[in-house]
């Protein structure tokens, strides 16, 4: 029991927390006036007050559906339209974005000043509660977030084209996994670290600097229950990583929530397949709110990320809610996914 305690206050001594990492890191942000660190900040925030709700599922009436569904035409979860209350309500309090865009909403919000046009800089596009239909059953679930700095002059009402920007603009990007510990994962384009919260006193202290995709894995993650609807290339693929040679075949894991079937790949090697199929052409998965962060991070952490033929960062989209095919993971294996694509 003593060697616990003196584990623990061992790393809280010697880790840094949340807070110190971004004033430290401040002058990595572009245009930096202190606006992004508070930003980030919130966001911090919001999560931990998403975190305690999820923790409570089961001994409160936070489960289940709320019999509607959302643009998207998803059934929408009680936790779904907490989280998307709790990070607006927490991002436009502080008056630190002038927009927000969040997949669980039509529109985008734009948010003024309380005494004169938002002059802020920056919009925020979010995924307040990836997998939520994994909390009735205990899964971890997660948040993912994308911060552009608005192309719109400052001072005025922000409109569709500050959020319609290719991800390649993004300035911060990153997730929250509420899993067994919850971790906050962000880049800024320096580089990936991941902050895990100790909940009893509610700080985020750096349990994983410098995070890197292995450039090769073993772990595939995909629906193969939509195997019969996928197209040849992919089935080819799939295939491949079942063969009986050259280290294969691969070990197949697929939670069902992206956030925590990234991080579990960007951890330990592998590559992450949401593809086109004959029900969904364009892929499930929203190109804003979903694939561009998460491209934006496997790239800062030595990944890869493809909609099989074009680098996802450089796709310029077309509307808010826009869905691409998407392969994400360590390069070699998106390299060799491509392979059977191009064939194709």
């Amino acid at each position: 029991m003593h060697k616990i305690q003196e584990h623990n206050i061992f790393m809280e001594s010697t880790n840094q927390t949340l807070g110190e990492f971004i004033i430290e890191n401040q002058e990595e942000f572009q245009y930096s006036s202190g606006e992004l660190s508070r930003l980030i900040n919130s966001i911090r925030l919001a999560a931990k007050v998403v975190n305690h709700e999820v923790n409570k599922a089961g001994l409160v009436d936070i489960l289940g559906s709320i019999g509607s569904d959302n643009i998207q035409g998803e059934e929408q979860q009680k936790l779904d339209v907490f989280a998307n209350d709790t990070f607006i309500r927490t991002l436009t309090n502080r008056e630190i974005v002038c927009g927000i865009a969040s997949e669980e909403e039509d529109s985008f919000i734009n948010i003024k000043g309380l005494k004169k046009e938002n002059e802020n800089k920056y919009v925020v596009l979010i995924d307040p509660l990836d997998g939520s239909s994994n909390i009735d059953v205990n899964v971890s679930v997660g948040t993912i977030f994308s911060i552009y700095r608005r192309v719109t002059p400052i001072g005025t009402p922000v409109k569709e084209e500050d959020f319609l920007q290719p991800g390649n603009k993004q300035v911060a990007a990153g997730y929250i996994v509420y899993g067994t510990s919850t971790m906050l994962v962000y880049t800024t384009g320096h580089g990936v670290n991941g902050f895990t919260l100790n909940p009893a006193i509610g700080t985020y202290y750096l349990s994983h600097p410098n995070m890197k995709f292995p450039e090769d894995g073993y772990i595939y993650s995909v629906n193969q229950g939509n195997f019969s609807q996928f197209n040849e290339g992919v089935k080819k693929y799939i295939q491949y990583c079942q063969a009986d040679e050259d280290n294969r075949p691969y070990t197949a894991r697929y939670i069902g929530s992206l956030v925590s079937d990234f991080h579990r790949n960007m951890i330990k090697g592998g590559i992450y397949m949401y593809p086109s199929t004959k029900s969904n052409p364009n892929g499930k998965l929203r190109l804003l709110y979903e694939c561009n962060p998460m491209a934006f991070i496997a790239e800062q952490a030595g990944g890869k990320a493809s909609d099989g033929k074009t680098r996802i960062l450089d796709i310029d989209p077309t509307e808010l809610h826009q869905r691409v095919p998407f392969f994400c993971g360590s390069k070699k294996m998106v390299d060799k996914a491509e392979e059977f694509l191009k064939e194709e």
